[in-house]
């Protein structure tokens, strides 16, 4: 008898996530987005992804999601197996925004220079093609890295960022070396300043807009140090921050915490004005 109300109940909850699913919210199709990039001449590729009901007379917020390493601009676009990319998707359609995925370089890509040149330049063909109103700009490891890296060299650009499981900071981040020294077009020891001027912690008075950082305490790919060392300074300086720190996780987020994350920064940027920049110390500990 406990195990038939069991598989009863189970089947109850599965109609009632099915009947959840079936009612919230979408993105209309994906349309695979072909951008001659104006830096070398290539041809870079990006996924976009239009609000259900889109109208292109009326303003829409602009979401930028950035794929971890490994992935592709199909990450944010369509996949489903990381949580926080599902939420991520989630949001945008709830809040009627335009989803773009890029593959900013490479499945290894760490924003290196033709990255930012990449992302840069589709902010700003499609505020040409419509009408935008604020832009955000998230990503999960290698994608938190890289929204945090692209906001502290372009802030002026970004009115919100999400950074869920990356680094703030290049000269003490020890993993896939190989990959960061082919992006940045050198290793640590050849080019620091390259490194440092991609390291979000070191400019923390360049984020005048609301952050939302989401780390755990058993990342070993992507240790949480620089992020909640970044988040501390941020609290310090009375920015528009939210740190979600897990003890107890690895290199993931879950759905809640991302949702929560986002939905601050999507607030806090429609009620709060930016500031104006201010001086702040240097990271301690780590000199250039």
């Amino acid at each position: 008898m406990e195990i038939k109300m069991n598989r009863l109940n189970v089947i109850a909850c599965l109609s009632i996530l099915l009947s959840v699913s079936a009612d919230a919210a979408e993105l209309g199709p994906c349309r695979d987005v072909n951008s001659i990039a104006d830096i070398d001449g290539s041809t870079q590729k990006y996924v976009l992804r239009l609000p259900q009901d889109f109208n292109n007379s009326q303003p829409h917020n602009l979401l930028v999601g950035l794929h971890g390493h490994g992935s592709d601009r199909w990450q944010y676009a369509q996949a489903t197996q990381w949580r926080e990319i599902v939420a991520t998707r989630d949001f945008a359609a709830e809040h009627n925004m335009i989803l773009a995925s890029p593959d900013y370089r490479a499945k290894t890509s760490w924003m290196g220079p033709k990255a930012e040149a990449d992302v840069l330049q589709i902010i700003n063909d499609l505020k040409k093609q419509y009408k935008i109103n604020k832009v955000f700009i998230c990503g999960a490891s290698m994608g938190g890295t890289g929204a945090l890296t692209f906001t502290a060299l372009h802030p002026d650009f970004v009115d919100g960022v999400i950074s869920m499981n990356g680094t703030a900071n290049f000269l003490e981040y020890e993993n896939f070396q190989d990959t960061v020294s082919a992006s940045f077009g050198g290793t640590k020891a050849q080019i620091p300043l390259e490194y440092k001027k991609r390291s979000a912690e070191y400019w923390p008075e360049r984020f005048t807009m609301p952050v939302g950082i989401t780390t755990s305490g058993r990342d070993e790919l992507v240790p949480s140090q620089s992020v909640r060392r970044l988040a501390d300074v941020l609290k310090k300086m009375q920015r528009p921050v939210m740190l979600i720190y897990r003890e107890r996780e690895g290199h993931r987020t879950s759905y809640e915490d991302a949702k929560t994350i986002l939905e601050f920064v999507i607030k806090s940027a429609d009620a709060k004005p930016p500031q104006a920049t201010q001086a702040c110390p240097r990271p301690a500990g780590i000199a250039i």
